[in-house]
């Protein structure tokens, strides 16, 4: 047998305002569009969680805040598949980025290769080297093979662009500890911080901007030619440092807060700056006429 109560009864029963219970939502007018951008953003960038993808929304003049945005991002059954871990111990060389920390912009550098393939199965090498300060990818070049030259070639140029870093860490690769570029790093002041062997966590900047490179770009992109290679890279490069907000600098881009540290740098007036390059330096020989 069914029992009917009136509205009134039923919300004293309950305890609840008779306000909440005829209460209907009314859509803002700014939800339909907000939304259509929302999922544009999103297919573009499907690694994005509902926090970057607001942060984007926000740096476009949007009006919205992450709880917004989060409920808008439930209502369309948005979700980012989670990545597995797993759990690694700690090694124990002095060089790891666990023990020897970045002190500022240009103290360490992080530097890798990561792999893929064109369409047609021809192997693809990539050459990484981020700052591990403001995680700015300061170089990032495709080639079919690199060689101990090649790298001696793309430090000159950041050196000559951008200044000598204090340390450059990697593995122990024989790209990186080839002779002719242990004894050019020494003539630039440089010193090496190479991780233990089998250990690449103790290499953890470029482990970690290897797993976005792969995650956002690699694992999305097919690549029909080494120039297709080189063209679609230098567009990611430039989105990544310039437009991809960052969780760990508090969602700035790397080119953002570069520049704040620049400009910091500039105010104090004690700090000894070591960005620039001597005209004698070695560099200068190595760059290409």
């Amino acid at each position: 047998m069914k029992f009917q109560i009136s509205e009134r009864r039923a919300c004293r029963v309950v305890d609840q305002p008779r306000s909440c219970q005829r209460y209907v939502v009314t859509p803002r007018t700014d939800e339909a569009p907000l939304i259509k951008r929302m999922l544009e953003l999103v297919r573009k960038r499907p690694r994005f969680g509902y926090r970057r993808i607001g942060r984007l929304l926000q740096a476009e003049g949007w009006r919205a805040g992450l709880g917004r945005i989060l409920r808008l991002w439930r209502k369309e059954g948005l979700k980012v598949p989670q990545k597995k871990k797993k759990k690694r111990r700690t090694g124990s060389a002095a060089n790891g980025c666990d023990r020897h920390r970045t002190q500022g912009i240009n103290d360490v550098w992080a530097w890798d290769f990561v792999f893929d393939r064109t369409t047609n199965g021809s192997a693809l090498k990539w050459l990484s080297i981020v700052d591990e300060h403001t995680r700015e990818c300061l170089a990032l070049q495709p080639a079919r093979s690199i060689t101990s030259n090649d790298v001696i070639d793309t430090l000159a140029g950041l050196f000559a662009k951008r200044g000598v870093p204090k340390h450059i860490r990697s593995d122990n690769g024989p790209e990186f500890v080839a002779h002719a570029i242990q004894e050019w790093l020494k003539s630039m002041n440089v010193a090496t911080l190479y991780i233990e062997p089998g250990s690449p966590w103790q290499n953890g900047y470029a482990e970690s901007f290897h797993s976005r490179l792969r995650d956002e770009f690699l694992a999305i992109e097919e690549f029909e030619t080494l120039g297709a290679a080189k063209r679609l890279t230098r567009t990611w490069k430039e989105d990544y440092n310039s437009y991809r907000p960052h969780s760990s600098l508090a969602y700035r881009t790397p080119a953002a807060f570069a520049a704040a540290c620049v400009a910091s740098a500039s105010a104090a007036p004690t700090l000894q700056h070591h960005t620039r390059v001597p005209p004698t330096s070695p560099v200068t020989q190595l760059l290409p006429s």
